[in-house]
């Protein structure tokens, strides 16, 4: 932090180019594009990706606001898919099912812990001329069949936001892709539309501009911050499945509550499963009791999030799709049952024991009064 003051370059510098080639290695991408936050990095590679007005984008129902509004923003149409509740990715069949004469990209996401089946959603989209770009940004660190997330399709994104498993002090983001022309494009978008060298060089700023792009350059000091943390990213990862292994433990034999996390790494089908891997990035329960258990929880001092109340069909904004209630089961269900505990690399057994016993008396106590 004291080189970016030093510096005087606040964005799009040194920092951020030492902080692309440390993810490149990292991830095994041939090319990583910092800019200001996941979301943005969805919007530029879905422009990059040559995402045109209309063009039908199939997303899951059931995933965070900008996996659909990034669609819209770069001009594409949502078109939604139902869930399988154990991954909480989208179900490639109901994903088959909803292929439509427009639909031109799939955006499978991976959420809270594992990643979709990236080989089941790439045969459907190989079917029926679909191009891949993968929503991401909660991956870092996960891979399958040794391909890190994100890298499965024509590119993928990370977030950086600061309660994920690599954070930054503020927003921040990148594209992760192997095509170089896809690279180029969001390099040139993410800085006023201008193509050729940019990062660290004041001259730059004032060349023409060949795309109309956007403002979305990533600061120095989120570069720097993220550069430290990533060198305990793997001992963070680490931490985060003794946890997750320890939750699980506790609660599995807990009354009132419908689903734990399911990992889907080394899954058999027949092949080698050793360089799967799953990454958590937060602790979610199902449970039919779950806004009496929030309330709950919140008294006695124990935070929780919900993960995510208004399924993305139903969100005021996208009301002008004409979805209705009942059309995506599974992503309804776990809009109403869906609830994240306490999770992050410093939360100590005590803290992790005093959650679930309080969890444990409240849904007992929930079962046995019902």
């Amino acid at each position: 932090m004291e080189d970016v003051f030093h510096s005087g370059k606040f964005s799009h510098g040194k920092q951020v180019g030492q902080l692309e080639a440390a993810l490149a290695d990292y991830t095994g991408a041939r090319h990583v594009i910092g800019v200001n936050s996941g979301t943005d990095a969805l919007v530029l590679l879905l422009r990059a990706c040559g995402v045109r007005p209309g063009d039908g984008v199939l997303v899951p129902a059931y995933s965070f606001f900008a996996t659909a509004s990034a669609v819209v923003l770069a001009g594409g149409t949502p078109q939604f898919v139902d869930i399988d509740p154990r991954t909480y990715a989208m179900d490639p069949a109901a994903l088959k099912a909803a292929v439509t004469p427009r639909s031109r990209f799939v955006m499978p996401v991976h959420l809270f812990h594992t990643m979709a089946d990236m080989a089941a959603v790439t045969a459907v989209a190989r079917q029926h001329g679909l191009t891949v770009v993968e929503d991401s940004a909660e991956a870092i660190g996960m891979r399958r069949r040794g391909v890190h997330a994100g890298l499965h399709g024509v590119g993928g994104v990370l977030s950086f936001f600061p309660s994920k498993t690599l954070g930054a002090l503020g927003d921040a983001g990148a594209v992760l892709t192997d095509d170089p022309e896809v690279a180029a494009t969001v390099a040139a978008l993410r800085h006023h539309g201008r193509r050729g060298r940019t990062l660290n060089n004041f001259p730059a700023i004032s060349t023409e501009s060949a795309l109309p792009g956007a403002n979305s350059k990533m600061d120095d000091m989120q570069a720097a911050v993220l550069l430290a943390k990533l060198s305990l990213l793997e001992e963070h990862i680490a931490r985060r499945a003794e946890l997750a292994d320890a939750y699980t433990a506790r609660l599995r034999d807990t009354p009132g509550i419908i689903r734990l996390p399911r990992t889907t790494a080394g899954t058999p089908d027949g092949r080698d499963v050793s360089d799967d891997r799953d990454v958590y990035y937060v602790y979610l329960i199902e449970t039919e009791h779950r806004d009496a258990l929030v309330d709950h929880l919140d008294r006695q001092g124990i935070g929780t999030e919900v993960y995510y109340p208004v399924p993305l069909p139903h969100q005021p904004a996208l009301a002008y799709l004409g979805h209705r209630q009942g059309e995506f089961p599974h992503a309804e269900a776990a809009a109403r049952h869906a609830l994240a505990l306490p999770f992050h690399p410093d939360l100590g057994p005590d803290d992790l024991d005093r959650v679930c016993d309080v969890v444990g008396s409240f849904l007992a106590g929930t079962r046995t009064t019902a």
